[in-house]
């Protein structure tokens, strides 16, 4: 079977860590429905290609982060890092944040 991988970013700003995740074959794609639009662009997303597995230990650890594709949604649900509840798709491409307040 073919590791699935996952692009990862961490961006900080102050003491504050915002991972950005999403599917390998996502980065540099658009995707729009209705008035909302999702940019999956390298300069947010296109951190270090990781193993889902690599990126699931870093979203569990995570205050901040937001997650974009079939693959890391599913994962991220059967990990209990977020719940189904919490998914929301545009235009069937499934995406979670997780923000702490």
């Amino acid at each position: 079977m073919e590791k699935m991988k996952v692009y990862l970013k961490i961006h900080r700003r102050y003491e504050i860590e915002t991972i950005a995740c999403c599917d390998e074959e996502l980065l540099n794609e658009t995707f729009k429905e209705g008035n909302l639009t999702i940019e999956i662009s390298d300069q947010f997303f296109g951190g270090t290609l990781l193993s889902i597995e690599e990126a699931i230990e870093i979203l569990e650890t995570a205050s901040y982060f937001n997650i974009v594709g079939d693959n890391i949604i599913s994962r991220a649900i059967d990990h209990n890092i977020v719940p189904k509840e919490g998914v929301r798709s545009i235009n069937g491409v499934p995406m979670a944040m997780k923000m702490m307040f």
